[in-house]
């Protein structure tokens, strides 16, 4: 039986090498790996040592089965994927940005095998039994129509046996654009309010709640990295207030001072106690968050924290709100150091790291 279960598109990842940009390395070698929000939590949860699923569709050819064996290989149970003779394996292109130069990301994710397959095709029911949780990302939803159905179907069906659901609001403009008369904000709206009466934990970066339901943090400018932490409490409570039915709110906080020096922490909000939770903390037990100067890859850092989170929830000795937070953004800070989407970090490695071993020293 596997704790979690998440749901969504698991694509390549095309990327020049170091930092190299598509003209400069094309024609010539590009790396390619596996991606995919939901496919990331699944693989760093179960990295971490817990049992994870992951539900998705993938086209029936040898590109799918390499993909399939990735999972595998990751320690991620991969018996409710799809296999189809319709649609093909999305891509992402990612030129990685360093210093004043922002990363770039050209999704051609269109015509996805997940994009086509209707919800039938997935049998809930049989997929969430003895599983605890379930995790989707707003980025499911924003694929296709289809996806966005089963993504409705998923959360109820999860919610129905009883699971925790959790769901990452995970804006991407550039990817809602099933309606094309519809602005994609104003679809992200409509389509995740849908969702989220059926969810209990709500996890998002600083300005998620603002794009995707018009929730804003005052004193907050993401543009020039300037966040006030203090004032995303209020955020959480006004998510509560929408939403009822939410228990817990996360929402990772970065300053983004250049594209290889990023301030990161993150914050837990309990509604039932109306406490927030903020992490890391100096020995005082104020709010200070790592300071991130060289980072090698942050694709994937939001997914690196809601597998830390989801993990730490489902782990008793964890599972404290104010330990919680602080595993789930200590493992989310070590997977700025990795290549890839995929979090190659070890529980022992992640509670090093929340008791002070941030020198970086070699360990021999």
């Amino acid at each position: 039986m596997n704790q979690l279960v998440t749901f969504g598109e698991i694509m390549g990842r095309v990327a020049p090498r170091g930092f190299l940009r598509f003209r400069q390395a094309m024609p010539g070698a590009l790396d390619f790996t596996f991606a995919g929000a939901e496919a990331s939590v699944a693989a760093s949860v179960a990295y971490l040592g817990g049992t994870a699923a992951f539900v998705t569709a993938l086209p029936s050819h040898a590109i799918g089965d390499a993909c399939v064996a990735n999972l595998r290989a990751m320690g991620v149970d991969t018996q409710y994927i799809v296999r189809t003779k319709q649609g093909r394996l999305g891509l992402y292109f990612l030129e990685t940005g360093a210093n004043q130069r922002p990363s770039n990301v050209i999704y051609d994710r269109a015509g996805s095998a997940i994009s086509l397959t209707p919800v039938e095709q997935y049998p809930w029911k049989e997929i969430f039994t003895g599983a605890r949780w379930f995790h989707v990302s707003g980025i499911t939803p924003a694929i296709s129509a289809t996806a966005a159905a089963a993504a409705l179907a998923a959360v109820q069906a999860a919610r129905a046996a009883g699971l925790t659901v959790s769901c990452d609001l995970n804006f991407r403009r550039k990817l809602w654009s099933w309606e094309p008369a519809t602005d994609p904000q104003v679809l992200a709206q409509r389509t995740m309010r849908q969702l989220l009466p059926f969810v209990d934990v709500v996890i998002g970066n600083e300005e998620d709640a603002g794009e995707v339901l018009g929730i804003h943090a005052t004193e907050t400018d993401v543009q020039s990295g300037k966040v006030a932490s203090e004032k995303y409490p209020e955020v959480a409570r006004q998510i509560v207030a929408q939403f009822p039915q939410v228990t817990h709110v996360a929402i990772t906080l970065r300053e983004s001072i250049s594209a290889s020096h990023n301030n990161w922490g993150a914050m837990l909000f309990d509604a039932r106690a109306d406490r927030a939770c903020f992490a890391p903390c100096s020995g005082d037990g104020q709010y200070q968050p790592y300071k991130i100067t060289h980072i090698v890859d942050r694709v994937g850092g939001g997914d690196a924290f809601a597998a830390g989170l989801i993990f730490a929830r489902l782990t008793p000795e964890l599972a404290a709100p104010q330990r919680a937070v602080a595993f789930a953004v200590a493992a989310s800070c070590l997977a700025h150091s990795i290549s890839g989407d995929y979090n190659f970090s070890s529980r022992a490695e992640v509670e090093a790291l929340m008791k002070g071993s941030a020198s970086g020293r070699v360990v021999r």
